[in-house]
């Protein structure tokens, strides 16, 4: 029996742009934290991981708490550019940014931290901009640990479920995620189709951890330290 599709591309679309962002954002933030010490650093770096910790539902209350339409940051959309955040792909976005950014950030703070500093020192005694020291030493020599970290947050994001749910709610072809798809399809006594789904997002899964595991064994990159 053939089934519509649309939840697997929609999960690898909100996944890839959850993905890139994570990207970005704990690149800047591991390059801040580590190489700085202040007042507060430790709370800060608890925020950022707290996710990892907290139950989905959590971040899903708190995310709807921002981005609802009472929320501080939802009125303010909705009043200056008529756009909401709630019931929509973007929501699901945010959702899966929020929960894979920790395991994101580890792994880049982790893999920085490694970076011999004498290098990049040795570049700045020859004049060299902290720019292109970042882009020429620093990220080549962590990229291994930042690579594994990127893979592992696509998969979260994909398998992201509890905070979407809350905040993106379930719009079949349009907030529809394969973990939404399970539960509903299960929820309906379609247990085909449940089946269907859980086959395919457990495959993928697993193969992006098996490839993982292959690339981080030929590139001597121990998972979850570099």
């Amino acid at each position: 029996m053939p089934y519509d599709l649309s939840p697997f591309y929609l999960s690898l679309k909100i996944a890839s742009v959850s993905t890139l962002l994570v990207f970005i954002a704990s690149i800047l933030l591991a390059r801040f934290m580590c190489r700085r010490e202040f007042f507060g650093k430790s709370l800060i770096e608890a925020i950022i991981l707290l996710p990892l910790v907290l139950p989905p539902t959590v971040v899903g209350f708190a995310l709807i708490f921002l981005f609802g339409l009472n929320g501080p940051i939802g009125i303010l959309l909705e009043q200056w550019f008529g756009f909401r955040i709630v019931f929509t792909w973007i929501g699901a976005v945010i959702a899966s940014f929020v929960v894979s950014l920790p395991l994101m950030y580890q792994s880049t703070a982790a893999a920085f931290e490694k970076v011999d500093a004498r290098w990049e020192n040795v570049a700045r005694t020859l004049g060299i901009s902290e720019i292109r020291i970042f882009r020429t030493i620093t990220f080549p020599l962590a990229w291994p640990g930042i690579f594994a970290g990127l893979i592992l947050s696509f998969a979260r994001a994909i398998g992201e479920f509890g905070a979407t749910l809350m905040i993106a709610g379930y719009i079949p072809g349009q907030t529809e995620t394969v973990p939404l798809a399970i539960y509903f399809a299960y929820e309906a006594g379609r247990m085909e189709e449940a089946a269907f789904w859980v086959i395919i997002i457990s495959s993928l899964g697993l193969a992006i951890i098996s490839w993982l595991n292959y690339w981080r064994k030929k590139n001597n990159v121990r998972l979850g330290r570099e």
